[in-house]
């Protein structure tokens, strides 16, 4: 399968899930979430690391731009991802967590180790870093050597500390921003019918008003869109 450029960043047009859990298989890369906002808001060393990796259309903006040229293809949720990844993996490789706050990846290692049981977590960190344990934690990998890594600390942070990380130790790393937090109970998860219209980010407005400024985004990139400026 080859990559689609959307204004430069590449995302590639997976049809499903299943899709998506063949093509990374035994690969060692960066699997990042694409979505409108990081379509139109381009940061330069983002859309480098987004190019050499593997993008994915985790918002229906994404999707939309897909199909305009011509792509079938369909959102994927990388809060679901994630879990998919670890059922299909979970009794061959070895994972590492690091993100959120150290009460909610408590609560996240806890839940997997129920949900998955004889899952191999070679270590877990909470996403608060500053250099020093950000070099801790490249050490314990480095000696570690986990199969899959999970970060969640949101963008563009998470995608700087995975491309830093694989220089250290190549392997499966995933972005997941906010999914430790929705995994573990502290954030709600919009209702199925809001995620079957694909009205996730209106359910998110409704509860968080604040989201408002980030929401522009979507007009524009729908206006720019409809303009054929999506390129």
């Amino acid at each position: 399968m080859n990559s689609v450029s959307l204004n430069g960043l590449n995302i590639y047009p997976f049809l499903n899930k299943h899709q998506i859990l063949e093509f990374i298989r035994n690969r060692k890369c960066i699997l990042i979430a694409v979505n409108a906002e990081k379509i139109i808001n381009q940061n330069d060393k983002l859309k480098k690391i987004i190019c050499k990796n593997i993008g994915y259309a985790d918002g229906i903006g994404a999707v939309w731009a897909l199909r305009k040229k011509g792509f079938k293809a369909v959102k994927i949720p990388g809060v679901e991802l994630w879990l998919d990844i670890i059922k299909a993996n979970y009794t061959e490789k070895s994972f590492y967590f690091i993100g959120a706050s150290e009460e909610v990846i408590n609560e996240t290692i806890i839940k997997i180790e129920k949900e998955f049981v004889g899952i191999s977590i070679l270590g877990f960190h909470n996403g608060f870093l500053d250099e020093r344990l950000k070099m801790k934690i490249i050490e314990d990998i480095v000696l570690k050597k986990p199969d899959i890594v999970f970060v969640a600390m949101g963008t563009p942070k998470q995608e700087f500390f995975m491309n830093e990380l694989f220089k250290f130790h190549p392997a499966l790393y995933m972005g997941l921003g906010g999914s430790f937090d929705v995994y573990a109970g502290k954030i709600k998860r919009a209702p199925f019918p809001f995620r079957k219209l694909n009205l996730e980010w209106l359910y998110r407005l409704l509860q968080e008003p604040s989201r408002i400024f980030r929401q522009k985004v979507l007009i524009k990139f729908l206006v720019m869109l409809f303009l054929k400026k999506i390129k």
